[in-house]
């Protein structure tokens, strides 16, 4: 962990009282780090979609309801600290355009084309092809801080 990462943690427990409590972790969402921290941190980012594969390979668990990550933008600062609000794990060709809007990135079939873009190319890395009835794990979540 770096030390700009403590401190935005240490600062957000001390801001809300939350002492003793941990994050899961500090991570940058996609390839637009810099865009979609921005969104989060404006409110327009609640909800984020991932491969369940990925975490399968990395005998990673999924996200839990009431855990707290740390949003980094391209320089890897901390931007916002994220609570999760709800977990899914769903085939892909069956996310709502309700949910695919909440990412806030633009209309259904922008939040379409860029996810199996990204998987496409996160999956040859594994030697596996991209599948419309991939499961993801779709996240919503609350920035709780900054206010």
């Amino acid at each position: 962990m770096n030390n700009r990462v403590k401190e935005f943690w240490d600062e957000f427990c001390e801001e809300t009282q939350k002492k003793g409590i941990q994050y899961r972790d500090a991570f940058q969402f996609g390839t637009s780090a810099d865009w979609l921290a921005e969104l989060v941190v404006t409110g327009k980012k609640t909800a984020t979609t991932s491969g369940l594969v990925f975490y399968e390979m990395e005998k990673e668990a999924i996200p839990t309801v009431s855990e707290y990550y740390i949003v980094l933008n391209r320089k890897e600062n901390p931007v916002a600290v994220i609570e999760i609000e709800s977990v899914q794990v769903v085939p892909m060709n069956e996310v709502t355009e309700e949910f695919a809007l909440a990412e806030g990135e633009g209309d259904y079939q922008f939040w379409w084309n860029a996810h199996e873009k990204f998987f496409t190319a996160l999956l040859k890395e594994y030697d596996i092809e991209f599948s419309p009835n991939m499961l993801v794990v779709c996240e919503r979540f609350t920035k709780v801080y900054p206010k």
